[in-house]
C-alpha cells in the first residue's frame, strides 16, 4: 500500500508522528532530526535554527531536572544540530552529539517526550527474536551492548540502573507450542550460540520450572536468552533529558517542545538546508526539494495490569509468532492470531508478556494499519487478553472487566518501513540532511546504536556497524 505524500511546506498535523530522525548539517555543523514525517515528503533544504520570533504564552519545555534547558523564548539562537522529534531516538542522538563532540544541539517536537511510540512501548532489549546474519543482527547486537555498557557505567559510579533506567537483566523466552516451532527454536538456539550469545533450548519440563504460570504440554519448548534485558522507557527518557540538560548552561543544548515543525528551509545560494519553519517560529523560505519516505504509522496496543499480586513472571516472554509479527499481513499459523477489525483492516496479535519495575504485568501486542488513529479499541484489548489467556491459565480466572479500575492501555504509532529495516543516513543530494526513522517496534532497543551510527556519519568517525543496509538511497 503506497504511503500518502504531502509537501512539508504546508502544515502537516502528523509531521512529528512518523519521522524518527532527520539530521541536517550547516557549514561545519550538523542537523539531526529524530522526527520522520510519516509517509510524507520532506522539504529537503539545509537547517540552522534561528528563532526569530516566538509567540507570547508559548508553553515552556517540560523539565525533569534542576538543569533548565534553553527555551524558545530566547530569540536568535543558532545550533549546529537540530533534532526533530523528542522520542527515544531523538534524545539519544542528542546525547551522542553532546558527549561525543563540541557541537550545539536543539531538540524540537510538536509535543513532549513519551507522548508517541516511545511512551507506548514495552521496554524490551531482546535478541531472542532477531536472526544472526540478518541486516539487523550486528546493529541490534551493537545497540544492546551499548545499553549494557551504559547500565554498567552507572553501577560503577555508584548509581542504580534500575532506578534511573528501569534496567533489569530478566532474560527472555521465545515460546513455541508445536513440534514445528520447537524444531525451529532448536535451530535458532544453535545459530544464536554460534553467533556468540548465551542461549539454551528449554523443553516443556525445564520451561515450567522457569515460568510456573505458563501452560505447557509435551510439544511446548522455548529459546532462553539469559542476558536479554528490559528497561522503562519513561525513566530512560528522563535520564537522557537530565543528562542533555547539563549542557544547556554551556549554551550547547535547548529544547523546543510543543512546537510543530512545518518545513525545512533551504538556502538559495548553497542549496543547503539552513533553517526550519515551526508553528511558533517564523522563518522565510525559498525553493524546495521533496523526498518521499515510505514510512507508515503502524498502530499498536499494550495492556498493563496493575496490582496483579497473584501472578508472577520471572522473565520476558514472547511467542514464536512475534518473529513474523513484523510483516504487514499475519501469517496463517497457530502462533499468530490474525483477523480483520471492524474497518476491514488487517490486525495481528501475538502474545508478549513482561513485568515492569512497579510489578505490573504488561501484555501485548497488536499491530494494524489504521492511519494516524490513536483511539483505544476495546475489541483489540480483548484479543490481547484472550491470546494471553491461552498461555497463562491463571489469567482466565478473571474477566477483563475485573480490571476496569486497575489497568492502563498504551496506544502508539510505530514508524513502519516495508522492508522491516530503519532508514539511517544522508539524504542523496543534500549533504547536511540525514534521516533516522522506520524502527517500527524496535526504537528503544536500537536507539543507542542509531545514535552512534548517525553521529559517526556526521562527525566522520569510523563505522562500528555497516550502515549500508539502512541507507536512504534506493529505499526512499
Amino acid at each position: 500500500m503506497a504511503s500518502a505524500s504531502t509537501f512539508l511546506s504546508h502544515p502537516n498535523p502528523h509531521a512529528n508522528d512518523v519521522f524518527s530522525s532527520a539530521i541536517c548539517q550547516f557549514k561545519s555543523c550538523s542537523f539531526a532530526s529524530q522526527s520522520t514525517l510519516f509517509g510524507s515528503k520532506i522539504a529537503s533544504k539545509s537547517l540552522s535554527l534561528h528563532t526569530a520570533t516566538t509567540r507570547p504564552g508559548r508553553p515552556e519545555p517540560a523539565c525533569a531536572s534542576d538543569s533548565e534547558p534553553i527555551s524558545a523564548s530566547h530569540s536568535h539562537q543558532t545550533f549546529d544540530v537540530l533534532i526533530i522529534g523528542a522520542g527515544i531516538i531523538g534524545l539519544t542522538i542528542a546525547r551522542q552529539f553532546l558527549i561525543g563532540s563540541d557541537l550545539s544541539v536543539a531538540v524540537i517536537d510538536k509535543s513532549v517526550p513519551c507522548s508517541g511510540a516511545t511512551g507506548a512501548g514495552q521496554g524490551y532489549i531482546w535478541m531472542a527474536h532477531k536472526t544472526p546474519g540478518s541486516d539487523l543482527w550486528d546493529f541490534g547486537l551493537r545497540s544492546q551492548r551499548l545499553w549494557e555498557d551504559l547500565a554498567e557505567s552507572l553501577s560503577e559510579q555508584g548509581l542504580d540502573p534500575l532506578q534511573l533506567l528501569g534496567w533489569k537483566k530478566t532474560g527472555s523466552l521465545l515460546v513455541g507450542r508445536t513440534p514445528e516451532e520447537s524444531d525451529m527454536l532448536k535451530g535458532r538456539v544453535k545459530l544464536l550460540c554460534e553467533a556468540g550469545l548465551r542461549a539454551e533450548y528449554l523443553s516443556a519440563i525445564d520451561l515450567l520450572v522457569k515460568e510456573p504460570e505458563l501452560m505447557v504440554d509435551k510439544d511446548t519448548g522455548a529459546a532462553f536468552l539469559p542476558d536479554d534485558c528490559q528497561l522503562n522507557a519513561r525513566r530512560a527518557v528522563e535520564f537522557l533529558e537530565k543528562g542533555n540538560r547539563h549542557y544547556s548552561s554551556k549554551g550547547r543544548y535547548a529544547e523546543f517542545y510543543n512546537d510543530r515543525v512545518i518545513s525545512l528551509l533551504r538556502s538559495g545560494g548553497s542549496g543547503e538546508v539552513e533553517a526550519i519553519k515551526t508553528s511558533r517560529n517564523i522563518l522565510h523560505t525559498e525553493s524546495e526539494v521533496v523526498l518521499d519516505v515510505p514510512v507508515k504509522p503502524r498502530k499498536g496496543h499494550l495492556l498493563v495490569l496493575e496490582n496483579l499480586n497473584s501472578f508472577q513472571l520471572n522473565h520476558g516472554l514472547m511467542e514464536v509468532g512475534y518473529v513474523d509479527h513484523q510483516t504487514a499481513i499475519p501469517l496463517p499459523n497457530i502462533s499468530t492470531s490474525g483477523l480483520l477489525d471492524h474497518d476491514g483492516q488487517t490486525l495481528s496479535v501475538s502474545m508478549t508478556a513482561t513485568m515492569d519495575t512497579a510489578g505490573n504485568i504488561v501484555l501485548g501486542s497488536s499491530r494494524q494499519f489504521a492511519g494516524f488513529c490513536t483511539e483505544l479499541e476495546e475489541s483489540i484489548i480483548s484479543c490481547i487478553w484472550d491470546r494471553a489467556g491461552e498461555f497463562f491459565p491463571k489469567l482466565r480466572e478473571k474477566s477483563l472487566s475485573d480490571f476496569s479500575k486497575s489497568r492502563e492501555v498504551r496506544v502508539g504509532l510505530r514508524p513502519y518501513m516495508p522492508d522491516g529495516k530503519p532508514v539511517i543516513g544522508p539524504v542523496p543530494g543534500l549533504a547536511n540532511v540525514f534521516l533516522a526513522t522506520g524502527h517500527e517496534g524496535g526504537g528503544l532497543s536500537m536507539a543507542l546504536g542509531t545514535a552512534e551510527m548517525l553521529a559517526d556519519m556526521v562527525i566522520g568517525n569510523p563505522e562500528k556497524v555497516n550502515s549500508a543496509p539502512f541507507a536512504v538511497h534506493g529505499r526512499c
